[in-house]
């Protein structure tokens, strides 16, 4: 039987072991989250929540983003999850301690490796953060990269913000499925910072979506470091996990897919989205 619109589908049961972990964001781009997470913790039940309603987050104001991601938090709870995960760059830096304050259940968010990069690379090279421009433009993404220099002990000006809204549209349209259509962009990109920042050495992709576009960037710059923001979350969120001798009481990798909607992104666009990126699942339409 098809759940109504605004029915709660039979979400991932809890067990005695662990609830569920809600992956979300405003698109396709938490997916990339969702993989990581099954890959590491093939036990593990996951809710992945696609909040179309409120997609762009990019053009979300910081106090609209903190409205949106509480009511997806608080839907996600109510579906059984007893963990989340903010798979979203923007919203991780400008709201998630916020958004933590008023959560009853552990949230961690995807925030610009910056320490970790600066680490890896030479003294004097720079690192260039790489997201959507309500991130890259915000005075929290500035107090990041300063805390994150600190801990690396350099300067934070070798770090280099840059909107990569363009390189974010060919993943949320399903442009980037399409060789051609993405080798061009990345190239001029990539391009364009080496032309502004000779000493370029690695860039964060700082945009759940930026991941998927990953091969390319390696393909057209071989020589720059690429750091994914999920790498941390799945250190983080194994502190969450059950110890192993307790693992033996978990459901098995169960995934819901729900998702919200609205006339602009509908239900049908997203399961397009999903049909194109060949991933087997058929989200579930809620209301929050």
């Amino acid at each position: 039987m098809t759940p109504q619109a605004g029915a709660p589908p039979r979400a991932a049961r809890a067990t005695s072991a662990g609830a569920p972990v809600g992956i979300f964001d405003g698109g396709i781009g938490s997916y990339d989250m969702v993989g990581r997470i099954r890959e590491a913790f093939p036990r593990q039940d996951i809710i992945y929540l696609a909040d179309r309603a409120s997609f762009p987050y990019g053009a979300l104001t910081e106090d609209e983003l903190l409205v949106s991601v509480t009511r997806a938090t608080e839907g996600l709870v109510r579906l059984g999850a007893g963990s989340v995960i903010l798979a979203s760059n923007a919203p991780s830096v400008t709201v998630l301690d916020r958004l933590q304050e008023r959560a009853n259940v552990p949230v961690l968010g995807v925030k610009p490796p910056v320490a970790a990069a600066l680490g890896a690379v030479a003294p004097g090279a720079v690192v260039a953060v790489a997201g959507a421009g309500v991130m890259i433009d915000s005075e929290a993404l500035g107090h990041h990269i300063a805390a994150e220099a600190l801990r690396a002990g350099t300067d934070p000006g070798r770090v280099v913000p840059v909107r990569a809204d363009a390189l974010i549209a060919l993943v949320e349209s399903g442009a980037f499925l399409t060789p051609e259509r993405v080798a061009g962009p990345v190239g001029e990109f990539v391009e364009a910072l080496r032309r502004e920042h000779p000493r370029l050495a690695a860039i964060t992709l700082s945009s759940t979506h930026l991941p998927w576009l990953a091969a390319e960037f390696a393909r057209v710059a071989p020589d720059v470091q690429l750091f994914d923001p999920a790498d941390e979350v799945v250190r983080e969120f194994a502190a969450l996990v059950p110890q192993p001798e307790a693992a033996g009481d978990l459901v098995g990798g169960h995934l819901t897919c729900v998702a919200t909607a609205s006339a602009k992104h509908t239900l049908a666009e997203f399961q397009a989205m999903i049909d194109t990126l060949g991933l087997g699942i058929r989200p579930t339409l809620i209301t929050l």
